[in-house]
């Protein structure tokens, strides 16, 4: 056999090797699950989870009452998702990860690193990474989300929002 033949057939040996061990990593990863409900960013981690799996109804009980468009049900609370799919992320690939807690008494405040993923261009990484963050109130011993830069409806905090139903 040449040396180039045998050069050949490690090259496409070791590109096999790569993509397994991919495969491998990606679904050995660990799902993500709820965290206990007794923190500002345990709260913010279990809406976003629960938004990411469509589970509409867990979402919904993170939400503050006392919010001025607060859906009436979770019912109404999905139809509001659904709706703004967009704003929600339900149709993209993204991860979040909770970057840092503010507490004030019975506010908090919570950053979050948001990374999108698409289809990368040749000199390009294929993500975006932005940071929002979700305001909480301790209310009865419980932290609820009151406002959102992101998966939040303007709606729920602004009634005179264009497009806002009154």
């Amino acid at each position: 056999m040449k040396t180039a033949d045998k050069f050949l057939i490690g090259i496409v040996a070791t590109i096999i090797l790569i993509v397994v061990a991919a495969f491998i990593v990606t679904l050995s990863r660990p799902e993500e699950t709820y965290l206990a409900e007794n923190s500002p960013e345990n709260i913010v981690h279990n809406y976003l989870l629960a938004l990411q799996q469509e589970n509409f109804e867990r979402a919904y009980t993170y939400l503050s009452a006392e919010v001025p468009g607060y859906p009436t049900s979770a019912w109404e609370f999905e139809r509001e998702v659904q709706q703004n799919r967009w704003r929600f992320r339900l149709e993209q690939d993204v991860s979040v990860s909770i970057e840092e807690t503010k507490i004030r008494e019975t506010y908090a405040t919570v950053q979050i690193l948001e990374t999108r993923f698409y289809g990368p261009d040749l000199f390009d990484s294929g993500q975006s990474l932005s940071t929002f963050e979700m305001d909480l109130r301790l209310e009865n011993g419980q932290w609820k989300i009151v406002d959102g830069d992101a998966y939040f409806s303007w709606c729920w905090t602004d009634l005179d929002h264009y497009g806002c139903d009154n």
